[in-house]
């Protein structure tokens, strides 16, 4: 006779609910009994289907409820999870886990012989129960009136729910739930296995189990080890307790021991709820859990060890007092519980949703459609279509969702056939390998990849369509990269990755698919963790219309030159490029625009090409419009046509490009104004000066203005000009404007002083 349970004084209010309304929410805290006691008391209406957020919640749910019945697992009561199926014609009750409903619905779109479903712990808010619930109520609203739903939950707000299912009643469940007494621990540096041992001593001697939340198996397997003497000194049993381990292990877990020994149960956050287990009188909590995260570059999720919401904590230290008054040890302080946030936000505002669209396409829904509990944001589906686009999912989606992975996983397994399920079980599995080379996954995997392989290769087509390298192509399109050094590597669509440095199997390669990026935020460009090797044949071969032609001129900042290069590129990313000298127009343009940024002083004289442009600044001012400025820019491009680098225009005349803007009679005028130079009686010829807002000037030794009278004129005898009058030693003595003047009051006076000094040189009395 099963023992009596919570839920059970509730379970005429839920059989009458349904009775009267198609539809219910239950609100029960964990251990009340709705799991196992709910679903065969609707047996009644006929039918029934009980989701589950987790398979080892529907395994052990499902035989828990066949041996309450006197029966064997597989009679009426069965359950169905991802590559498992454990029922038969005559089951009536089954347990599925949550993806499952939805793959059922492509193959039984109307849910023959179901008469209820019951979704279970809804409040965990996972993506694939937010997708059942929203199908289900369309099934309601059209080929399904008669379905009943029974909503059950441990936390969440049941009046939402019941609003979202047309108003239908609430039956609340208060449980059974002595006191707890708990203790935090201050932070500790020492390794999670020993804080966890540490723990268990203090609850020393065992006056029940004790169950231990951990995040996943890894850290089971170390605590199993740290744990193991102590437990041996206690007279205790370690058992760990996850999803991954057979029905006979989760047995030693879940109920009691035939010698009557106490266990210590490490447990994955599976025990949090719909899996009741006897005898627990203590919870140590690590506070942490693996949680599904989503590449931002593949899409496929993996498990992260993150901190667990409050509620999470909660119903973890609830297994403490199901039969006594109990305790729980958390191994964080106080302060961390009260800054958690309540619960995680739900997966479908967070997670990506191409399996989500993927599945949709394959019932012939659209997303829009649906009447959802909470709607999936706009830019995540708008995501989500991008990606199908990519993968050539829409023509197949039947076909694709007939694979229960990701669409990307689907996507390598269709394509690549049996000889790819290895890889993509590792993919799908998270399962890594020393190397960085995706290929080398196919070896030495994780006994549960292998698992999922041989469940794999049972959906697989027999040959392969395209070899490994082709088809992780086709799965990922869009990870395409190419190395541009030693580690470097340039990604299709923009931006840069690089190689860990232990990819030596890559290192002859020079293109990619980067299949799992890891994003450093203070550590430089992400690093791709997981590569496979190709050839650009493959892009041409397998995406035509993504590879586009490119012809023009570019700089080659190395060589210094413009150069025309045509290229063909994949989603922007040059797969393929040839280059040769250009000498068209675009090219000296932009030669032109690299001399401005490199300076132009960089291929001419400075002060040459300063004088000029002084000199005819000064003879326009006086030319009353007759002379135009030069314009710098365009000798520039003028003396850049034909050439093709900066070696090149070195070797140009840009002055003589700068003064061929002058006609003939425009460069007369500027002789004629701004003479370059002037003969002095002497005879020599003395270059003028001109430095642009300032009067031109010129210098020589002072005996070289001897038999001049007055000083030289320029812009038609407009402007004297400022001569600088040297001694022989090159220093000036005098600058002066009036040279009449200056031989008059000056001449004597510093001809005492030159003629002292230099008594060789001759010093008329009358220069002039």
């Amino acid at each position: 006779m099963p023992i009596s349970l919570p839920i059970d004084a509730v379970l005429p209010h839920i059989v009458d609910a349904l009775q009267q309304h198609s539809n219910v929410v239950i609100e029960a805290p964990p251990g009340a009994g709705k799991t196992t006691r709910v679903p065969p008391a609707l047996l009644r209406f006929g039918g029934v289907a009980v989701l589950e957020p987790r398979r080892l919640a529907a395994r052990l749910a499902s035989r828990r409820v066949a041996g309450e019945m006197g029966e064997t697992l597989g009679e009426t009561v069965g359950y169905q999870v991802r590559f498992e199926d454990v029922s038969s014609p005559r089951t009536r009750l089954r347990f599925l886990t949550e993806g499952v409903l939805t793959r059922r619905l492509i193959s039984d779109p109307d849910l023959r012989d179901v008469a209820t479903v019951v979704l279970d712990e809804f409040h965990e808010r996972h993506l694939d129960g937010d997708l059942a619930l929203a199908l289900l109520r369309r099934l309601q609203r059209t080929t399904r009136p008669d379905l009943r739903l029974a909503v059950m939950s441990a936390t969440l707000d049941g009046a939402a729910v019941a609003a979202y299912l047309g108003g239908c009643p609430v039956v609340r469940s208060e449980g059974r739930l002595f006191p707890v007494e708990t203790a935090y621990t201050p932070h500790s540096s020492a390794a999670l296995e020993d804080q966890v041992a540490a723990a268990v001593g203090r609850l020393a001697p065992l006056n029940g189990d004790v169950l231990v939340f951990l995040p996943g198996a890894a850290e089971i397997r170390r605590a199993m080890r740290t744990c193991e003497p102590l437990a041996a000194r206690l007279g205790a049993r370690v058992a760990p307790l996850s999803g991954d381990l057979s029905p006979e292990e989760q047995d030693i877990a879940v109920n009691p021991l035939s010698d009557g020994r106490r266990k210590i149960i490490l447990s994955t956050n599976v025990a949090e709820s719909s899996v009741t287990i006897e005898g627990v009188t203590a919870v140590i909590d690590s506070g942490l859990a693996r949680i599904a995260k989503d590449s931002p570059w593949t899409g496929i999720s993996s498990l992260e060890v993150s901190r667990v919401g409050k509620h999470s904590a909660n119903q973890r230290a609830g297994r403490a007092g199901r039969t006594a008054p109990g305790r729980v040890i958390r191994l964080y302080p106080a302060e961390d519980f009260h800054r958690r946030p309540d619960a995680e936000a739900p997966q479908i505002a967070r997670r990506e949703l191409a399996g989500l669209m993927m599945d949709l396409a394959a019932l012939g829904v659209k997303p829009e459609e649906l009447d959802w509990f909470e709607a999936p944001p706009a830019a995540s589906l708008t995501a989500a279509r991008a990606m199908l686009d990519r993968l050539g999912a829409w023509d197949r989606v039947r076909e694709m969702a007939r694979i229960p992975a990701h669409p990307r996983i689907a996507t390598l397994v269709l394509a690549g056939g049996r000889a790819a399920v290895p890889l993509a079980a590792a993919l799908a599995s998270g399962d890594r390998a020393d190397s960085a080379d995706a290929l080398d996954l196919t070896h030495n995997q994780h006994p549960n990849t292998r698992r999922l392989a041989n469940r794999l290769r049972r959906l697989a087509p027999a040959d392969a369509a395209l070899d490994l390298p082709r088809a992780l192509l086709r799965a990922f399109p869009d990870r395409v990269a190419r190395r541009h050094n030693l580690r470097e590597l340039l990604l299709c669509g923009g931006g840069s990755a690089v190689l860990p440095d232990h990819a030596h199997a890559l290192a002859k390669h020079e293109f990619f698919v980067a299949i799992d990026v890891e994003e450093r935020r203070e550590r430089g460009a992400p690093l791709v963790r997981l590569a496979a090797a190709i050839e650009p044949e493959m892009l041409l071969e397998l995406f035509p219309d993504r590879v586009t032609e490119r012809s023009g001129v570019e700089w080659n900042r190395a060589a210094e030159r413009v150069e025309s290069v045509q290229a063909l590129l994949y989603d922007g990313l040059t797969i393929d490029e040839s280059r040769s000298g250009a000498v068209d127009p675009v090219a000296a343009e932009m030669l032109a625009a690299k001399a401005r940024e490199a300076g132009i002083e960089r291929f001419t004289d400075p002060e040459a090409l300063e004088q000029l442009l002084a000199r005819c600044e000064f003879a326009a001012r006086h030319a009353d419009g007759a002379l135009p400025p030069l314009d710098p820019e365009h000798a520039l491009v003028l003396v850049c046509t034909g050439l093709r680098s900066f070696a090149e225009l070195k070797q140009a005349d840009f002055a003589a490009a700068l003064r061929g803007q002058l006609t003939p009679a425009q460069a007369r005028v500027l002789e004629q104004l701004a003479p370059e130079r002037w003969r002095l009686p002497s005879g020599r010829q003395v270059r003028v000066q001109y430095s642009r807002g300032k009067d031109p000037w010129l210098e020589s030794r002072l005996q070289d203005f001897f038999g001049m009278h007055e000083s030289p004129r320029v812009a038609g005898g407009k402007v004297p000009l400022v001569l600088h009058l040297l001694a022989p030693n090159q220093r000036p003595v005098q600058t002066t404007t009036d040279l009449a003047g200056f031989w008059v009051k000056w001449y004597p006076q510093i001809r005492k002083e030159l003629m002292r000094r230099y008594p060789r040189h001759a010093w008329p009395e009358s220069p002039s």
